[in-house]
């Protein structure tokens, strides 16, 4: 697995003359997570939309695990450029860059969780995202954490507006901001809190996910003052 994530082995030597190759196996296999969900995703799905037998496919591919991690790599591919900037706004877009990837490609979410093999692109967002504190002081220790909750909180909200049980389309803020107005519209008194909040409630999009993230940084920017 360690080999094909970080650089394409040679073709098998055995056999018929390749007519396959990885990276067109994990293009076919991310179509199919973008369509129909990761879990979709089969060797044998992966084959028939490929015209080839799911054991030819093994010849490449040593089995999903193997073809999960490939196509999570390629899907995170690598972190859009942006000229320097300080640290705060540079780990804002590192987050909302994030964000945006997991938009294209919500099944992103199951795949990047758990023990796994982590390949180079996903490495590279890492290594952006720590490089934007290096010079503030903060331990490596607290440069990792810092990263590690500025990624939460990109997950979370992901999780609520991207995805829902057995789907990969969620509730965006605006959606959320509606229906709850609707609701509270006929029955104010019993929820007197909510409908007095929802008042000055805008419903933008990335509302939540910007609020969060402002206030991760204004923890970081405090700690990173005090030295």
């Amino acid at each position: 697995m360690i080999n094909l994530l970080w650089g394409d082995p040679p073709p098998p030597t055995r056999g018929p003359k390749p007519a396959m190759t990885v990276e067109g196996i994990t293009k076919a296999a991310i179509a199919i997570a973008d369509a129909d969900g990761l879990d979709a995703v089969s060797m044998q799905r992966v084959a028939a939309d490929l015209s080839f037998t799911k054991m030819a496919l093994y010849r490449y591919v040593g089995g999903k695990a193997e073809l999960v991690s490939l196509m999570t790599d390629r899907a995170m591919g690598l972190p859009p450029h942006h000229p320097p900037q300080p640290w705060r706004q540079a780990l804002m877009d590192w987050a909302l860059d994030l964000y945006a990837g997991f938009a294209r490609h919500p099944w992103l979410l199951l795949s990047t969780v758990g023990r796994r093999a982590l390949g180079p692109n996903e490495l590279t967002w890492m290594d952006l995202g720590v490089r934007a504190l290096m010079e503030t002081g903060l331990t490596g220790g607290q440069q990792m954490d810092a990263l590690m909750t500025i990624a939460g909180q990109v997950r979370t909200i992901a999780h609520q507006s991207l995805t829902f049980p057995g789907g990969t389309v969620g509730l965006s803020e605006e959606n959320l901001t509606s229906a709850l107005s609707e609701i509270l519209a006929t029955q104010p008194d019993r929820f007197p809190g909510l409908t007095a909040a929802m008042k000055s409630v805008a419903g933008t999009e990335n509302q939540g996910l910007v609020f969060g993230l402002e206030r991760i940084l204004d923890g970081l920017e405090v700690l990173i003052k005090r030295g």
